[in-house]
């Protein structure tokens, strides 16, 4: 098994076809809807809150609306159809989740997404829960995970799910491997390669981004959605408390199994940290934007799908230029 991560790859440059990057479309389709870019903020509560999901809706991107607050959901799928926008929701597996799904299916309320948001998602309880929101809700695009593995993927898949979210602990805030010895932290760009083989549906790459470039190598080993949490967490709109510290602006930014969003020191694999605040989330988005159209140029094509296929060298302990 070739093991490796993003700052190990360096894709390989294709003859451009295209006079300005400008030409290169970064639109890609996932569940039935197109969206403007290949990216999605992380449904923890110091990144995405209501108003941001219906900023990101109405402008045309994607989101997964955490499920910290669930007895705000119900409410929150109203409010979006209201405004005819689309909802996405994320839900655990507890008890009382099935009953959320059933009020959903009793009132005839059917969000357009449902993530199911578990952070050791190759289990049983993942594989009842697909199914149940399946026979409730069938309309729903119901996203898996997460999984690390082939296996994890094709039980998913073989379950109902209609994308799986790869990454056990790879994100800035994780510290499963730290606390757990298990998980895809260091290679999980390998491991978005393998569960992509596998894969009959999209994949979702959740965590270990900490670039622009690694989202180009995402999709090029298989992701069809970047899940990111650290690249979006400073922002304006970001939920996170503000904090100042020598003079600098900050927002705190904290792992969904941190004891900052269970509270209380329990189960702890995620930590809080402060990210420097950087503006609006839309100067990051045109950003991301730009650098995936001259991503799209390297690789000889006009679209996303140019990134499949280029070729690729493994450079390990590679350093930023100049460095």
């Amino acid at each position: 098994m070739e093991v490796f991560d993003y700052n190990d790859i360096q894709l390989i440059p294709n003859k451009c076809i295209v006079n300005s990057r400008s030409e290169c479309d970064t639109t890609v389709e996932f569940g039935g809807r197109q969206f403007k870019l290949p990216v999605v903020p992380a449904n923890m509560q110091t990144v995405i809150n209501e108003e941001l999901a219906v900023s990101l809706a109405q402008n045309g991107y994607f989101y997964v609306m955490h499920r910290f607050q669930p007895e705000a959901r119900h409410d929150f799928i109203r409010r979006m159809h209201d405004q005819n926008l689309f909802a996405s929701i994320s839900v655990g597996v507890k008890p009382a989740e099935y009953d959320f799904i059933a009020s959903l299916a009793a009132d005839d309320l059917q969000p357009e997404y449902i993530t199911i948001d578990i952070a050791h998602g190759y289990s049983d309880s993942v594989i009842k829960m697909i199914k149940y929101i399946k026979e409730q809700l069938p309309t729903a695009f119901v996203i898996a995970g997460n999984v690390g593995t082939p296996e994890g993927v094709r039980a998913l898949e073989n379950a109902g799910a209609d994308a799986t979210k790869v990454g056990v602990g790879p994100g800035k805030a994780c510290i499963t491997k730290v606390k757990t010895g298990f998980g895809t932290g260091g290679w999980q760009l390998a491991a978005i390669r393998y569960c992509a083989k596998a894969a009959q549906k999209p994949i979702v790459a959740d965590g270990g981004i900490r670039t622009d470039g690694d989202i180009a190598k995402s999709l090029r080993f298989g992701a069809t959605m970047c899940m990111i949490g650290s690249l979006f967490a400073g922002h304006l709109e970001s939920p996170g408390k503000e904090v100042e510290e020598a003079g600098q602006k900050y927002k705190e930014y904290f792992g969904s199994a941190s004891e900052y969003q269970k509270g209380a020191y329990h189960n702890v694999e995620g930590k809080k940290l402060l990210v420097p605040y950087q503006g609006s989330i839309y100067d990051t988005l045109q950003e991301m934007k730009e650098d995936l159209q001259s991503s799209i140029s390297y690789a000889g094509g006009r679209d996303l799908k140019a990134l499949r296929t280029v070729d690729y060298v493994i450079v390990k302990d590679t350093i930023y230029n100049g460095d």
